[in-house]
C-alpha cells in the first residue's frame, strides 16, 4: 500500500510500515514545512493515503469536501515510540483493504473506519 506520512507521523511508525513493506513517502525527507494543503495534493499526486496525527485533514475532508485517498488520522499520544508504531502497523495489516478512500482513526483501544469520504473539489 502507498502511504504518504506528514511530518506529525513519529519516524518510528513510518519504519515500521516500510519494514512491512509498504511504500511510504514521509514529508520530512522531502519538503518540511510544506502546507497542509500541499500535503494533500501530494497525497493526491501520488495515489497515496494520508497518514497525519493533525486533525486539521478532518476538517479539510469533511467540512471543505477535499478529494483525497483516503486519511488516517493516528491519535495514540503519550505512549512509548514502539507502542505506537505496533498499533498503526497492527491496524494498517488487519484493515488494508478498507482504508482506501475511507477516513481511518487509530487510537489505543479502536479502529474507525468512515467510508464514503466527499470527492468533489480538488
Amino acid at each position: 500500500m502507498n502511504f504518504l506520512a506528514d511530518e506529525s507521523v513519529d519516524r518510528q511508525i513510518v519504519d515500521r510500515l516500510r519494514r512491512d513493506g509498504h511504500f511510504v513517502l514521509y514529508v520530512v525527507e522531502m519538503e518540511p514545512g510544506i502546507s497542509d494543503d500541499a500535503v494533500l495534493n501530494l497525497a493526491n499526486k501520488e495515489s497515496a493515503v494520508l497518514l497525519t496525527s493533525d486533525k486539521d485533514f478532518g476538517e479539510m475532508v469533511f467540512r471543505q469536501g477535499r478529494s483525497n485517498q483516503g486519511v488516517i488520522l493516528v491519535r495514540v499520544a503519550g505512549l512509548s515510540q514502539k507502542s505506537k508504531s505496533e498499533i498503526v502497523g497492527s491496524a494498517i495489516k488487519e484493515h488494508a483493504s478498507e482504508l482506501t478512500k475511507a477516513f481511518t482513526v487509530i487510537t489505543p483501544k479502536a479502529i474507525r473506519i468512515r467510508r464514503h469520504l466527499p470527492t468533489h473539489k480538488i
